[in-house]
This record gives structure tokens, C-alpha cells and sequence, in this order.
């Protein structure tokens, strides 16, 4: 029998509830602390004791067992749609695979490759995969490649209500951009921009967040979103930051991410993203800078006297080759480093894996990485990010918002320090329950609204739909079956 049987999936915990397992990670002096056989009670959607056994009354006492109790995860650059950059991971270089817009595609119009109701179901697939994995704080992202230009005021008024309904929290608002890529030729990638597009597109973010800050009892909040900065140019980031700055929100940038992006600004302003929005007086601390893994030292430099948060996403990056060049080197210098998942899975415990893993391959002189330094990426890095100190961590006063990690999967190794043990283990699939602001929106596999197996079998069926529209936006045009075809041939049983 669950654990959570006295608590409604989707509803919030009447009255004082008390959760108490092996281990809790609490706070003290700033940080995280374990605690031994503690206890987390909440009310009202506030924290009122972390510790070891409360001494007041409780409505229920839920006891965990062999599990951490643990802030909620924050993810940065949350995936909310149906992941495309999984096409790529065999199948290159992107620019003949649909990863950019062929001239003729763009001459004949490019259009919405889903419709409302389908963009509206993919938001809320999403954020199912984010709450199944520990993750309580989201700022959704999406591709604008199948997209006719940007993303739009009804999808994101839809991924609120989804936000509000399921219980998720959420920074968000529609992407916008100036400019795209057109390809020209073989690997010939050319901007184009329609600046007056861009305006309208931020018009239109700044009326959404306007409109929906503070909804559902503060879950949805805003977050500017242009594009990434290849496609923006120096007054739309202007008028962007400018507009933050009245609306008290953060703008997220994805810049020092590639190497089409790096080409591309040198060749438009002569120098990198950071560098460039530096000398326009363009960074301060409200950006969050998605991915850094082609970031200068100069880059960094400017980071660190900004205030610029960096979210990195360790296996969308690794998939595709790059890596941070060092997660030890930016905490040196004082950079702040919060996390992001960007691709499927939704799974932060494995880019928590991933990014260990990577950040010691990286550089073998930089500080020792600990599991722990990347626990506090997706925790307290996250929330410094957004400016908040009510999430992120276990503490008198906070939001509740709380995963809980089973640390009896049969896959594990003995659990001598839980984080170490999850964090190596790599898999959110040990996740037993989430709850955000009190409310239990996630239990043993199972999401407040959302039926998860028609769920399932309806986003297969989208993305196989999308996949039928790739030869017209693909380079040459070419079909399916050459465009992406199987890891291995596959061989038809002759009919009897």
C-alpha cells in the first residue's frame, strides 16, 4: 500500500503533514546539511520544521523509510515539447537533416507544423516528465524549428492552465526572435532577420507575462525568452532587458552554445555573443545563459562580472559533443551555475551524471567535482538564478516544495551517503513523490491530471506526423528513409 494513501494526487495536504525518511537534506549556514532519520513538516504550502522529530502536533506522519527527502529540482531549460534533437544524435550534420531552414522551404512559406490542440498536449506531456523526475520548478523550452516563427500567446496561456492544474512551477512565456538561418547550400547557413517581427513577438511576451504573473497561487510566473542570440539583434535585446527590468523577470539567452552561433556572430559583429552584448552594455544579472560550452575566456570573464548564470545542460551537450569547459573553472570564478535538462529524458539525476562525468574529463587540474557541488546546481544555483530564497532549499519559512528519492531500488548500490548514491545511480526513475507548494503532484509514477499511458501513445503519435513533414524542410528534399534511416537494416520476414 502507498505510502501517500492519505493524501489526494493533485490536491493540497490538509492540515500539518510530516514526512520522514533515512535521510533529509536540510539547510544550515547558507548550504545544504544531512540530516539522519529527519523529518520535513509542512502546512499551508510552507516548510515549519526540518529536522529530526517535531514535537507539535500533526494532522499525518508519513514515514519513508530508506529514502531522501530533498528540495525540490529546479531545471532551467526544461524541455516542453517533443524532443527533435534526438534525430541528430546518429543522423548528421544537422543542417542537411531539417536543423535549418533550406531557402526553398522558406520561399514557400514556412508554416505551424502542429496545431494548437497538439502544441497545448505537448506542454502538458512535458510537464509530466519534468514532476515523474523530481523537478518542482520549470522554465519550459522548446525548438522554433518547426515553427512558423515564434512561439505564441495561446500555446503558453494553455502550458499555464496545464501549470496551475498539475501542479508545477513555472517561468515561462512565448520565445521570439528577430532573425533564423536560411541555408543557401551545402553548409552555406546565411541570417535573416525581420526586426519589427521581433518587437512584435516581445510585445507579446510582455502582455502574456502581465497577464499571467502571479496565477494559481503564484506557481506561474514570467520569464522573457528571445530566442537564441544569433536570431536576436542589439535593440530587441534592449528594449528586452529594459522591459525585465519593469516586469521584475529574468531573461533567458541561449548564447556560447555552438558553432554555427559562433560563426555567425563573428561574422555579423566580429567577435563572441558575450563579448558582443558586453561592449552594448547588454549583460547583468537577471540572464540565464543556457549552455557555455563554447564559451572563451573572455566569455566567462564577462559572466563573472555581470552576475550572468550559466545553466548547463550536460547530456544535451554531451550527445552532441561538447562539454563544459570546466564546471569547476566557472565555480571558481565565482560564476553561478544552475541546471537544465533541454532534451529527453526529462531526467536531472542523469544530467547530474553526466555532468560529474564530464566536468572531471574536462579538466583533471581544476578543483575536485563532488556530487554534492552538482546537487546544489539543481537546487540552490537554480534558485539563486531567479532570485528566490523560498525554494531550493529544505528551511523554516520556504515554499514546499519537496522530491522524494528512494534509496532501496534494486539497482543501487548500498546507500552511504544518499547523494553520492543518487547522483551516481543516474536515473530519476527512483523519484516515489513530488510536491510543489504542499501539494502532492507527482506519486509513485503517477501525474495529477494526465492519464500517462494515452498520454504516451498520443506524443508517439505527433512526432510521427512530424517526422513525414521533414523532407520538405530538409535540404534536397530528400526522403524519409535516407534522411533517418534505421541504426541497422531492417530485414522483412518473406510471406508465406
Amino acid at each position: 500500500m502507498s505510502a501517500f494513501r492519505d493524501l489526494t494526487l493533485g490536491a493540497a495536504a490538509p492540515g500539518r503533514t510530516a514526512l520522514t525518511a533515512d535521510w533529509v537534506l536540510g539547510h544550515a549556514a547558507g548550504g545544504h546539511c544531512l540530516i539522519p532519520n529527519g523529518e520535513v513538516v509542512f502546512e499551508a504550502g510552507r516548510i515549519l520544521h526540518v529536522g529530526q522529530r517535531f514535537e507539535g502536533e500533526v494532522a499525518r506522519r508519513i514515514s519513508l523509510g530508506r529514502a531522501l527527502i530533498s528540495p525540490g529540482l529546479i531545471d532551467l531549460d526544461a524541455l516542453s515539447d517533443l524532443d527533435t534533437t534526438v534525430l541528430s544524435i546518429d543522423h548528421g550534420p544537422g543542417w542537411a537533416k531539417g536543423r535549418v531552414w533550406p531557402r526553398s522551404y522558406v520561399e514557400r512559406g514556412p508554416y505551424e507544423m502542429y496545431t494548437p490542440e497538439e502544441l497545448a498536449f505537448q506542454k502538458r506531456y512535458a510537464f509530466a516528465q519534468l514532476l515523474r523526475n523530481g523537478i518542482t520548478t520549470a522554465a519550459p523550452i522548446a525548438s522554433l524549428f518547426y515553427r512558423e516563427w515564434g512561439e505564441t500567446v495561446a500555446e503558453f496561456t494553455a502550458a499555464a492552465e496545464a501549470a496551475g492544474e498539475m501542479g508545477l512551477r513555472v517561468y515561462l512565456s512565448p520565445a521570439y526572435r528577430a532573425g533564423g538561418m536560411v541555408l543557401d547550400g551545402p553548409g552555406q547557413m546565411v541570417p535573416v532577420f525581420d526586426e519589427p517581427r521581433g518587437m512584435a513577438g516581445l510585445d507579446e511576451a510582455i502582455a502574456f507575462i502581465t497577464a499571467q504573473e502571479g496565477r494559481f497561487g503564484g506557481l506561474v510566473r514570467g520569464m522573457l525568452a528571445p530566442d537564441r542570440v544569433e536570431t536576436c539583434t542589439a535593440p530587441l535585446l534592449r528594449r528586452t532587458l529594459d522591459a525585465a527590468q519593469d516586469l521584475d523577470c529574468r531573461v533567458r539567452l541561449h548564447m556560447a552554445q555552438g558553432a554555427m552561433e559562433v560563426q555567425t556572430v563573428q561574422a555579423l559583429h566580429g567577435t563572441t555573443a558575450p563579448d558582443w552584448l558586453a561592449r552594448e552594455g547588454l549583460l547583468n544579472d537577471r540572464i540565464l545563459a543556457p549552455h557555455a560550452t563554447n564559451a572563451t575566456d573572455t566569455d566567462l570573464a564577462h559572466y563573472a562580472a555581470h552576475g550572468v548564470s550559466v545553466v548547463h545542460c550536460p547530456l544535451v551537450s554531451g550527445r552532441g559533443g561538447s562539454i563544459l569547459r570546466s564546471f569547476g573553472r566557472l565555480r571558481a570564478q565565482g560564476i553561478n551555475i544552475a541546471m537544465g535538462t533541454d532534451t529527453a529524458p526529462a531526467d536531472m539525476l542523469l544530467n547530474l551524471l553526466t555532468g560529474l562525468m564530464a566536468a572531471r574529463i574536462a579538466d583533471i587540474d581544476a578543483p575536485h567535482q563532488r556530487s554534492a557541488d552538482f546537487w546544489d546546481a539543481a537546487t540552490l544555483g537554480g534558485a539563486r538564478a531567479l532570485g528566490r530564497d523560498d525554494i531550493g532549499g529544505l528551511k523554516p519559512g520556504a515554499r514546499a516544495d519537496i522530491a522524494v528519492f528512494r534509496l532501496d531500488d534494486a539497482v543501487m548500490t548500498p546507500a552511504i551517503d544518499p547523494i553520492t548514491t543518487l547522483v551516481t545511480g543516474g536515473s530519476g526513475k527512483v523519484t516515489q513523490a513530488t510536491f510543489v507548494d504542499g501539494r502532492l503532484s507527482m506519486c509513485e509514477g503517477r501525474v495529477a491530471g494526465i492519464d500517462l499511458a494515452e498520454a504516451q501513445a498520443r506524443a508517439q503519435a505527433q512526432f510521427d506526423g512530424l517526422l513525414t513533414k521533414y523532407p520538405e524542410r530538409s535540404w534536397q528534399h530528400r526522403p524519409m528513409a535516407e534522411l533517418f534511416p534505421p541504426s541497422y537494416p531492417i530485414r522483412q520476414e518473406a510471406t508465406p
